[in-house]
């Protein structure tokens, strides 16, 4: 199918303006995204207009995904019901940065014959006077125009209203698509479905401040992703899923996706994937036939956290994911369990060549309050060592039995680990 057909299946199209189906299947399209950094790092929310962006240079295309290191300044209304607390120059470049990073895993940003690009905005609105922006940019657009707009309009009726610095912001993004517009040729600006008062703010002003009948450009909003529940997509008890490893560790990532409601996994397989049609609708079947076995929830996560994290971060996920629900850690190194396990109680015992009873290591970190307890736990098949259950309350540990000579885990009924490191004495 043809590149808008396809956007259209993948239900990546909630609205756009006339004619932009006729300019995908135009040669060299340039299209821009951009990404607000008020964070260190990006959350799973930002990955529709990613996945937009990476389709786009895939088919050939030349997407540029902007970074607002200006805007970011100010702050964008849109979807906000309260003004954001604002940055200082230093805290937008460090975020800028890592950003960047981030978006290179979907984008070919580095290559000799790359085409796609990422600009920061600040490269224009840093030197931007106010005088330049009112004269240049302000007279194109009257007061009743932009109070017109969703993102304004509900900001000026709530309680505390709106400052004049984030009612300014359409201004500064409209002025964002006029200079990717004169600078790369850009015609094209895709966002979230809350940005259409912005987007459609920047085709306006590229209208009215280029010669007549010279200019065209065009808008395309994704949808706002919310989960079959009704509930926000990207938030889970635990808070945002980031795609920073650091903020949200690939094994919990991971598990984010492989617990997706049988309502949403091909929908979202559509939207985060990069899987065929036919592929997609076989998971669809087989979702249907066969629930209990999460095939396609497998899949999205598999291929969702491989983009953002890697491989490896693929494989480690799962076999974290064995160590937790099986108790199996062949072929886990110490340091692969110290990330499955960042946060669980942890002890040390001195290595002693002849080893521990398994009573008295339950007991000395701090498994077990008591023998007795350890003991009555091992005869009731309570505790397990590296996955195995403990079946003689007489067993003795030796350092040849922990993983590479440094580490127990043990697991105390279905749920509770423990880390057990042996350390020179």
């Amino acid at each position: 199918m043809d590149l808008y057909s396809e956007f259209e299946w993948r239900g990546l199209v909630y609205d756009a303006t006339d004619g932009l189906k006729e300019r995908f299947d135009q040669p060299d399209m340039i299209a821009y995204a951009g990404f607000d950094p008020t964070a260190s790092s990006l959350h799973v929310g930002s990955l529709l207009p990613i996945m937009a962006l990476a389709r786009l240079e895939r088919a050939g295309h030349r997407p540029i995904a902007v970074v607002g290191g200006g805007t970011g300044l100010i702050g964008d209304p849109s979807g906000k019901t309260t003004e954001r607390q604002l940055l200082t120059a230093e805290q937008v470049e460090a975020n800028v940065h890592d950003i960047r990073s981030q978006l290179a895993r979907f984008l070919d940003l580095d290559s000799k014959n790359t085409r796609s690009k990422l600009v920061n905005n600040l490269e224009w609105l840093g030197g931007l006077g106010a005088l330049e922006l009112m004269r240049d940019t302000g007279k194109h657009f009257t007061v009743n125009y932009m109070l017109a707009k969703d993102s304004i309009k509900r900001r000026v009726e709530s309680k505390d209203g709106i400052s004049y610095t984030e009612f300014s912001y359409l201004l500064l993004q409209a002025y964002d698509f006029l200079q990717l517009y004169n600078r790369y040729g850009c015609t094209v600006q895709m966002g979230g479905s809350d940005q259409w008062g912005n987007i459609t703010a920047g085709i306006e002003l590229i209208r009215k401040a280029t010669p007549a009948g010279s200019s065209r450009a065009y808008g395309l909003v994704v949808p706002l992703v919310l989960t079959a529940a009704g509930s926000k997509f990207g938030k889970t008890e635990e808070g945002t899923v980031w795609l920073d490893p650091k903020l949200t560790r690939p094994y919990e990532f991971y598990q984010f996706w492989l617990n997706t409601d049988d309502r949403d996994a091909v929908r979202y397989l559509k939207f985060f994937t990069f899987l065929s049609q036919e592929t997609i609708a076989d998971f669809e079947v087989v979702t249907a036939r066969e629930p209990e076995g999460r095939h396609a929830q497998r899949a999205l996560a598999q291929q969702v956290t491989e983009l953002v994290h890697g491989a490896d971060a693929v494989r480690e996920a799962e076999a974290a994911a064995r160590v937790l629900f099986s108790g199996d850690v062949s072929g886990l190194s110490v340091d692969q369990l110290l990330r499955v396990f960042p946060s669980v109680p942890s002890s040390a015992m001195p290595f002693v060549e002849t080893g521990w009873p398994i009573t008295e290591l339950l007991v000395s970190s701090r498994v077990t309050a008591s023998k007795g307890e350890a003991t009555r736990l091992i005869r009731n098949g309570g505790i397990y060592v590296n996955g195995r259950r403990v079946t003689d309350e007489k067993l003795c540990l030796r350092p040849d039995d922990a993983v590479e000579g440094q580490l127990f885990v043990v697991r105390k009924g279905k749920r509770d680990n423990f880390l057990v490191r042996i350390i020179d004495a």
